[in-house]
């Protein structure tokens, strides 16, 4: 009888010590780890503009439903690296993934369409991130470009901005700001803008205005920008002083000229968002990111006027 019970006790504890283990091996089937997509982001080596977006690595990573492994290389050292060396290093940071046949899968469409390249080793995501570095473009020391569309609300509210930080003496002295425009154009269809036809029009007036009235520039944009999308420009022109006749005597021909070149510009870099912000001919920046230069600290769209909207999109 005692040797039946010390059996029974034998038996009963190896029960539980196998049955533990098969629980948690249970648990680990219903989970099983993830797989990992191994990150290799290549960084500016002269602006924090073009490093790492710790959020966007995240996203991406969720997408690929894997654990993200991040290797943060320099624009110099990846040059020199023979794997790395042949990649389009135009806009930084560059996102490439090590592939493999589970991750080329997931982004199919994604190089189908072209958002994404490969090569033997990598899947390659250019210009990802809202701000960065134009790599190798010469540099335009303390010239911050504004690119907005004329009659979309977040361009005006950024030329508001200025407008205000004038008016407070708060624009910094020994840097520029410009305008500049985001418009399409080709020779078989012409200028395509996405609020219409008139908003393409009155990038060519202000333009023009910039040209032959910068003194007055800024003014017709404060009074234009009440109603930008009013039909009456004339009577904006006719209150900031400037002569109305001698701008349309223009359009058809240099205004058109002018326009061709800004729409050269954006595509060149590739914006198309308004308003975007061009640092130096370098770094592509949003208002948050635009406002940590020093000088442009106006731009914080977290200190907009009392009563005003604060920044809260682009066209």
């Amino acid at each position: 009888m005692k040797k039946l019970l010390t059996l029974l006790v034998v038996c009963a504890v190896a029960g539980v010590a196998f049955a533990a283990p098969a629980k948690k091996a249970a648990k680990a089937a219903k989970a099983p780890a993830k797989a990992k997509a191994e990150f290799i982001i290549v960084e500016s080596d002269e602006y924090a503009a073009g490093k790492e977006d710790a959020q966007l690595t995240a996203g991406i990573a969720q997408f690929l439903d894997a654990e993200p492994s991040v290797t943060n290389v320099s624009y110099k050292d990846a040059a020199a690296d023979p794997k790395l060396a042949n990649l389009d290093y135009s806009f930084l940071p560059l996102y490439l993934i090590k592939k493999t046949d589970a991750i080329r899968t997931k982004l199919e469409k994604h190089l189908q369409y072209g958002y994404a390249q490969e090569n033997a080793d990598f899947i390659i995501l250019p210009h990802q991130t809202r701000q960065g570095v134009y790599n190798g473009k010469t540099a335009k020391p303390g010239v911050m470009e504004i690119f907005v569309m004329s009659q979309c609300p977040y361009g005006a509210m950024a030329e508001n901005m200025v407008i205000q930080a004038q008016k407070d003496g708060k624009l910094p002295a020994d840097k520029e700001i410009k305008i500049r425009y985001i418009v399409s154009y080709s020779d078989k269809d012409g200028f395509s803008s996405l609020h219409g036809s008139g908003e393409w029009e009155e990038n060519v007036r202000q333009l023009l205005i910039a040209k032959y009235y910068p003194e007055k520039f800024w003014k017709y944009l404060e009074i234009r920008n009440k109603d930008y999308r009013s039909s009456r420009w004339d009577k904006a022109m006719e209150e900031a002083g400037i002569n109305s006749k001698k701008i349309m005597k223009k359009f058809d021909k240099e205004g058109i000229e002018l326009l061709k070149e800004e729409a050269k510009y954006s595509q060149e870099y590739g914006i198309n968002a308004s308003p975007s912000f061009l640092w130096e001919g370098k770094v592509q920046l949003d208002f948050g990111s635009a406002s940590q230069i020093p000088g442009f600290e106006f731009l914080n769209p977290n200190s907009a006027q009392p009563g005003a909207a604060a920044p809260a999109g682009s066209c």
